[in-house]
């Protein structure tokens, strides 16, 4: 394990101070009158040197196995069948296989037929969180609910509590959960920087969000076993705030150093594509998703792939690719119902198919996750389904928090073209161009022409 790139006692110290001068409270940190910043953006924290990590921080497939063979010998252990859960959670999102998280499931509520929650919090955070990963965020909020009574003081609780929310769309009960959080775990930690960058990225506080993510990424990079996940997961997301301004160098650092500390990231490795298609180079594009699309066959990242066949001319490798997007989707099904309805429904809208199907998609899942990006999805499939003035409210409810997405903007722009109003409609696709020109191989094309078109 490499021990010499970790913070050394003087940077803890700096991660410390930093993100106490970043941390005022819930009051003074979000103004539910606003959705504006209501303190200055905190200090940056230097972004620790990217170097190979050690596996020991793994999941280790040996223990998987060992753990499993013990809850075949022994069905009442419960504190196996939890530890089991957790270790799931981690492969997935270690490899972003979706087959862990009905094993996370079912290892849950075996966990919890043995010994109900109130005996076994343990098992019911275990079964909040697995219903987190497999989007049943509805659930996850009242396990979460009875979790904070019967542990109030652990962090997590409160943790996993406004994770459920913040997927929900309930944004300020979600900081209010946050806040407990940071207050049960005494401060700053790897898991409350995380979340206090998520929300600053909502809000549109861009640099916010980078300085959380590099007080995150030293925290991370300084445990005694670094979770080598958990620190290019750190990295990848300090490059998609990158990329959503529209560096792309700089972003495409972030992912190689992500690739540095973990080998075969997936996220890390289709994030990369993304940034040699935004400087042009489609060729490394296609090799990057082509890797990641055999290492995860995700639906976006086939989507994305078969976008850049498409532009490279190579018609026949881009349809199966499109043939492959809505069969691997239907194929996401999880205990609590297919994770990949919003990917689908966006795929759809992009590429003007199933305008009926991928609308009441959207609609039927923003019927209960009533997130920011929830009601793009209603307001980009109802626009390609005609439903332009549910459309326009939609996308009202989707820049709400004043999020500085180029997807969002150009999505609006189109949906002011539509309702005829073409100022507002040149104002929106010349905003999403100024923020990010590069933002999606296909849709940004479409968006510049539009937007020409306009003039």
């Amino acid at each position: 394990m490499n021990t010499t790139k970790r913070p050394t006692v003087v940077l803890r110290f700096v991660i410390i101070i930093v993100a106490a001068l970043s941390s005022t409270g819930c009051g003074g940190w979000w103004n539910a009158n606003t959705t504006n910043p209501t303190s200055a953006p905190s200090p940056a924290v230097p972004a620790a040197a990217a170097a190979p990590l050690s596996p020991e921080g793994d999941a280790d497939e040996g223990i998987i196995r060992d753990l499993e063979a013990k809850v075949k010998k022994d069905p009442e252990d419960f504190v196996a069948y939890n530890k089991l859960a957790n270790y799931y959670l981690q492969r997935q999102r270690e490899t972003g296989d979706i087959a862990y998280l009905n094993l996370a499931l079912r290892a849950a509520r075996a966990s919890l037929d043995i010994l109900p929650a109130e005996q076994n919090p343990a098992g019911l955070g275990a079964l909040a969180q697995s219903e987190i990963a497999t989007h049943d965020f509805a659930a996850a909020r009242d396990h979460a609910i009875l979790l904070t009574k019967l542990i109030p003081q652990k962090s997590y609780s409160h943790q996993t509590l406004g994770d459920a929310l913040l997927e929900l769309g309930d944004y300020e009960q979600a900081v209010e959960a946050f806040g407990r959080m940071r207050r049960a775990a005494g401060g700053v930690s790897l898991t409350t920087e995380t979340r206090m960058a998520r929300l600053a990225t909502l809000r549109g506080d861009r640099k916010g969000a980078e300085n959380h993510l590099k007080t995150a990424l030293a925290l991370a990079t300084e445990e005694l076993v670094p979770s080598r996940e958990a620190v290019a997961w750190c990295r990848w997301q300090l490059g998609e705030r990158a990329f959503a301004t529209g560096d792309y160098a700089t972003a495409e650092a972030h992912y190689r150093d992500a690739l540095i500390n973990f080998p075969g990231y997936h996220q890390a490795i289709a994030a990369l594509g993304r940034a040699r298609a935004a400087q042009g180079d489609i060729a490394g594009a296609i090799e990057h998703y082509e890797q990641a699309v055999r290492r995860l066959p995700d639906p976006s990242f086939i989507a994305t792939l078969g976008d850049l066949y498409h532009i490279a001319g190579r018609a026949t490798d881009a349809a199966k690719q499109y043939t492959l997007v809505e069969q691997i989707a239907r194929l996401g099904v999880t205990g609590t119902g297919a994770i990949y309805n919003r990917q689908l429904a966006l795929y759809y809208a992009d590429h003007d198919q199933q305008a009926a199907a991928a609308y009441e998609l959207a609609a039927r899942e923003y019927a209960v996750r009533r997130d920011i990006y929830g009601a793009d999805a209603v307001a980009w499939t109802a626009l390609k389904a005609g439903k332009v003035d549910e459309a326009e409210a939609a996308m009202k409810e989707a820049l709400r928090m004043g999020t500085q997405d180029a997807r969002l903007y150009y999505h609006a722009g189109m949906i002011k073209r539509a309702a005829g109003e073409r100022e507002e409609a040149r104002t929106q696709l010349k905003r999403a161009l100024e923020l990010n020109p590069q933002f999606d191989p296909l849709q940004s094309r479409i968006a510049a022409k539009t937007l020409d078109d306009l003039k």
